[in-house]
């Protein structure tokens, strides 16, 4: 049975859908790379299976549970890393990962163990009593992640998770989504930096306008479309490439001027 299903996935804000009918079927221990442009439906797709987004078309299940009616169980058993949270930044990432782990249920010692440990890991264990409204970016996003992992669960949605991190950390990350994926884990992830899409992921889904339009390894996406690159498979499919070039010369024409 898959662990997420995707059945005729419709969301319309006001009359204008962005997503049309999105159909998938995720099996436990994948790594999927969902992408599509700005505005192509990626980020409303994940809030609607972590249970945030509730008023939608079709049918969505994770891990057996109906997201539309359960949206709390769901929230429960899964961890999600957005780009951007409210942080409550008058706390300190020990105060914040406290208020985390006790809304996963997890005991006082068990969350006071892990969030020094993993604090550590991400060299933020010197800071880690220092309110984070004096954190740059980078230093938030590894809070946010550590709070989306810290219940270990076993699916995991991460829309831009990479955002603002620096190269160490990214590769850091690169390396426990890898390891996360051996133990087991079933990821479910949204980027725009492709070469990182294309390395981790088992299975890649691209979406352009609310539509599925390609599905498969990376493998299977390049053998059909007779390209090189994810990122050239993407450019073809959501139709940019013409685009780019044109709006290219355009700013050189502008910088020339």
């Amino acid at each position: 049975m898959s662990i997420i299903q995707i059945e005729n996935l419709k969301k319309a804000y006001d009359t204008n859908y962005v997503l049309k009918g999105i159909n998938l079927n995720i099996e436990a221990g994948q790594i999927v790379g969902y992408i599509g442009p700005n505005g192509a439906g990626k980020s409303t797709t994940i809030k609607i299976l972590c249970g945030i987004t509730s008023d939608f078309e079709g049918e969505v299940s994770v891990m057996g549970i109906d997201v539309r009616n359960n949206p709390i169980e769901v929230k429960q058993k899964i961890g999600y890393i957005p780009e951007l949270a409210a942080l409550y930044e008058v706390l300190t990432p020990m105060e914040y990962l406290r208020f985390s782990g006790k809304l996963y249920n997890l005991e006082d010692d068990d969350i006071n163990k892990k969030s020094n440990e993993l604090l550590r890991l991400f060299d933020l264990h010197d800071k880690a009593n220092v309110r984070m409204t004096s954190y740059s970016k980078g230093m938030k996003q590894k809070v946010l992640l550590i709070s989306g992992l810290i219940h270990n669960p076993e699916i995991i949605f991460l829309d831009e998770p990479l955002s603002g991190l620096d190269a160490n950390a990214v590769i850091l990350v690169k390396e426990i989504l890898a390891q996360l994926k051996k133990a087991g884990k079933t990821i479910f992830y949204s980027s725009h930096i492709m070469d990182v899409v294309e390395k981790i992921s088992d299975r890649i889904v691209i979406i352009d306008k609310g539509e599925v339009k390609a599905d498969g390894s990376f493998e299977d996406l390049k053998a059909n479309a007779h390209l090189g690159s994810l990122e050239n498979i993407f450019t073809a499919l959501t139709g940019g490439s013409e685009q780019h070039q044109s709006t290219a010369n355009e700013f050189i024409n502008v910088l020339n001027s």
